[in-house]
């Protein structure tokens, strides 16, 4: 049997904090302290506990170079451990699950800290607004309350001069359009939003409007966002729910067709899928379509590949594709939202995503927005909501 270490690793010296009446009716400070050594392997995405003996084996291989067991003989029984935990990779048929994921990842091209970041940022059954009530941090007042004052909304820069005042403009219909940008939190579910101002926001935000072929097997796609290094990796997966000429389920947007491939639904209501995909957080739960934003890594990390920056302008390129879709839905007189409060792990098992090579990075949705303000958006000028009214 040959070994090697997987390709990503990080271990992490981890202190758990815990009540200890005994150690505080003796005198002491009332809390046991332990130190865990956590192994973080982008390929398996949950932590692994190891112990010393495992850790010093586990810096000891090469993840590159396959040698044999029999080298470390005398650690054969830490050698089986850490393959059973999908650390060390062996060429045993058995074991070939770990050693697929592991190359899956070494294939992909990710730089080290983005493997990491991607693999334990992911949620799964996540509840943010039961988080957020348990914190009493449900509201700007209670957050003040609770976590103190924030950083100023404004910064002044201590080393700057004498300031220099810029004339105001004034104010054409674009930036009429921009005041009226604003998160919905209110959808009206009894109305259907008709299909061609369905048609017309998916093109103008997220289908291609060009291609470059350099070769059969080599295009880049025009669309009217940026993309790092025009690569365009993010696909678009769809919960239709109140449209028009569309069966409510589960779909794939094609930007280059502009057509929807119908996807198997979840077996269960398609709002209360909506509201657990973004963990419960119910005021998104009507709109009218929800995008699933999903990356593939692989398209992007081919170009940049295992290079410091390649996570970060695929993350950029979801906030380019949220606020086209803002002034897009704003321009036809909808609502949208972007979340990032998502849990990934049931996005991935409903759309059939692999994390390693495209995942879920955020959900954005639209549809027309409620008639009345339910739940609070941010409108200080007044520009969606009548004051008066509301």
């Amino acid at each position: 049997m040959k070994i090697r270490r997987c390709a990503i690793l990080f271990v992490e010296p981890r202190e758990e904090v815990s009540f200890d009446l005994d150690g505080l009716l003796t005198g002491g400070d009332g809390l046991r302290r332990r130190q865990r050594w956590l192994a973080l392997a982008p390929h398996l995405g949950h932590e692994v506990e190891v112990d010393d003996a495992e850790r010093e084996l586990l810096g000891a291989l090469s993840p590159s170079l396959w040698v044999a067991a029999t080298a470390q003989a005398e650690a054969i029984d830490t050698i089986e451990c850490l393959i059973g935990k999908g650390l060390v990779i062996s060429d045993r048929a058995r074991d070939h699950e770990a050693r697929e994921r592991d190359e899956q990842l070494r294939s992909t091209y990710w730089h080290p800290l983005g493997a990491a970041f991607n693999a334990f940022t992911r949620w799964s059954g996540i509840d943010a607004v039961q988080s957020m009530k348990e914190n009493g941090i449900e509201t700007a007042v209670s957050m003040r309350e609770v976590l103190g004052a924030p950083p100023g909304e404004a910064l002044r820069h201590p080393q700057a001069g004498d300031r220099v005042a810029l004339p105001r403009v004034a104010p054409t219909d674009f930036d009429d359009l921009l005041a009226r940008r604003a998160t919905c939190r209110n959808f009206d579910a009894t109305r259907p939003l008709p299909q061609a101002l369905f048609a017309q926001l998916m093109q103008r935000v997220f289908a291609a409007q060009a291609e470059v072929r350099v070769t059969d097997d080599t295009v880049f796609l025009k669309k009217n966002v940026p993309s790092g290094g025009g690569l365009h990796p993010m696909e678009c997966y769809l919960i239709v729910q109140h449209v028009e000429g569309i069966a409510p389920g589960l779909y794939h947007y094609q930007a280059r067709e502009h057509a929807l491939d119908p996807l198997p639904g979840p077996g269960r209501p398609l709002r209360g899928f909506v509201q657990e995909m973004v963990a419960q957080q119910h005021w998104f739960a009507d709109a009218h379509v929800v995008v699933v934003l999903s990356p593939r890594f692989d398209r992007t990390f081919w170009k940049y590949r295992s290079h410091a920056k390649g996570y970060r302008v695929v993350a950029l390129e979801a906030g380019h594709l949220s606020q086209t879709l803002y002034l897009a839905a704003t321009d036809a007189g909808l609502g949208a939202f972007i979340t990032g409060a998502i849990n990934e792990v049931e996005l991935e098992q409903a759309f059939g995503l692999d994390p390693i090579r495209q995942g879920a990075m955020a959900i954005c949705g639209f549809g027309w927005r409620g008639a009345v303000m339910e739940m609070t958006e941010l409108d200080p000028a007044g520009r969606v909501w009548d004051r008066d009214r509301d």
